[in-house]
């Protein structure tokens, strides 16, 4: 895998004789490069046949689910209503103590989850799991598309119908696989392991060659067949992977041979954590959001997502590699240099706050506030970067549409656990 970091293309395109429609416009997002053969055969000659291959397992896979769906509909006159919509996170709790998943309400999260599965071995994201099972030609999946979609927008679905069927975007896939596994460590239930090392396998299957994970497989398209740093997407798969690699606690239940690959699944994604670590200047800084897995070069996701170091994501990746053991001279190097980066620029004595009315949010003075990120980072200045729904960036929040102010976290402090965590680790890894 080649290395490559086009800044000077990423930060943002100049608008040829355009009017800017806010004085504060920079530049327009753009699509996120599509994973073709295309482009794959522009790789060096080593590396194709890898990548090559990735592409015909995801496509073999979208088909069988596809066909298993088509095949249960075959001759019914009434088709289910899909699933409903909700927060499933909440209806599979992690945290309880070990008998409460011996219960009869754990066993119907359980079987819930396990008749949801896709043929593909993953689940969908959102979908509440202590609702009914799955009936037969009902969608494997809720509906996740975002209402008033137009055509051209950067996340309307390739696929008709067919959206996030097998994902890990909003711990989807991880946290069933999770749950599957105390549940089997509880009852001894066979059908919750098989379940349970499915999802496992899936998460192989759906790795990268370089040993990144794209947000959805198999690929359906656009930006979600980018490596997906998003909303910890990566680094909650790469625990699960050295979880189960470790085979301890509930994952006694994995074989050694797939303890073997789950722990060399994590291995070869840190490895592309540091190869994806943006370099400016001739120094390590950050990371971004979405990457092109080709190339490694940070790309945009939704029509208000650039391209951009992202304080977010860096922080949950920093957190994971500071809680390795005996890390490597290059992690140990990494965690410094983007630990360095996000305490330069931190933001002191503001707020992104409500204003009085509710419907609005702006950035605010605040004496004694802080510290607080940007959500996004110009890869050229190091100052924040925001996006509109039209696809327009802007240097400023006060440019970006209300409706976007309002529901987007463009400015945040997840990054200050981060470096809470580091003022520690630092002491023991010079």
């Amino acid at each position: 895998m080649h290395r490559r970091h086009f800044l000077a293309s990423l930060a943002v395109l100049p608008l040829a004789g355009a009017v800017p429609a806010f004085a504060a416009q920079i530049g327009v997002n753009t699509p996120f490069p599509a994973l073709t053969v295309e482009r794959i055969n522009t790789l060096p000659a080593a590396q194709r046949q890898a990548w090559l291959d990735y592409l015909k397992r995801s496509e073999v896979a979208m088909a069988a689910d596809q066909a298993a769906l088509k095949a249960e509909r075959e001759g019914m006159t009434t088709i289910p209503d899909g699933p409903k919509g909700g927060n499933g996170e909440a209806t599979m709790p992690l945290d309880k103590p070990a008998e409460w998943y011996e219960s009869v309400e754990a066993r119907a999260v359980a079987d819930n989850i396990v008749s949801f599965q896709t043929p593909a071995g993953g689940w969908g994201k959102n979908q509440p799991r202590n609702g009914p099972v799955r009936l037969k030609g009902q969608h494997y999946v809720a509906n996740n598309m975002p209402p008033n979609q137009k055509p051209d927008d950067f996340d309307a679905p390739h696929l008709p119908g067919w959206g996030y069927v097998g994902t890990i975007d909003n711990d989807a896939t991880i946290t069933e696989t999770r749950f599957l596994f105390k549940v089997f460590a509880a009852t001894k239930v066979e059908a919750y392991r098989a379940s349970a090392l499915r999802g496992l396998q899936y998460l192989l299957n759906a790795q990268f060659p370089n040993g990144g994970w794209p947000q959805v497989w198999p690929l359906t398209g656009g930006y979600h067949d980018g490596m997906t740093l998003n909303d910890n997407a990566m680094s909650s798969v790469m625990q699960l992977m050295g979880d189960a690699g470790r085979g301890e606690g509930d994952f006694a239940a994995v074989s050694a041979e797939l303890r073997a690959k789950t722990a060399a699944a994590e291995t070869r994604a840190i490895q592309v954590l540091l190869d994806a670590q943006v370099i400016i200047d001739g120094k390590r800084t950050l990371w971004a959001q979405q990457y092109d897995p080709l190339t490694l070069t940070p790309t945009s996701a939704r029509n208000y997502e650039p391209p951009a170091l992202s304080s977010s994501e860096s922080a949950s990746v920093l957190t994971y590699l500071m809680k390795l053991n005996a890390p490597s001279k290059d992690i140990v190097a990494a965690v410094h240099a983007g630990a360095a980066m996000l305490e330069k620029l931190k933001i002191e004595g503001m707020v992104f706050a409500k204003t009085p009315d509710g419907q609005d949010r702006l950035l605010t003075p605040k004496d004694g506030a802080g510290p607080l990120w940007s959500r996004y980072y110009d890869m050229k200045t190091l100052k924040p970067i925001f996006g509109n729904r039209s696809k327009t960036l802007h240097d400023t929040i006060t440019d970006v549409e209300p409706e976007r102010r309002r529901g987007y976290s463009w400015y945040n402090n997840s990054a200050a656990s981060a470096l809470n965590r580091y003022a520690k680790w630092k002491e023991s890894h010079a």
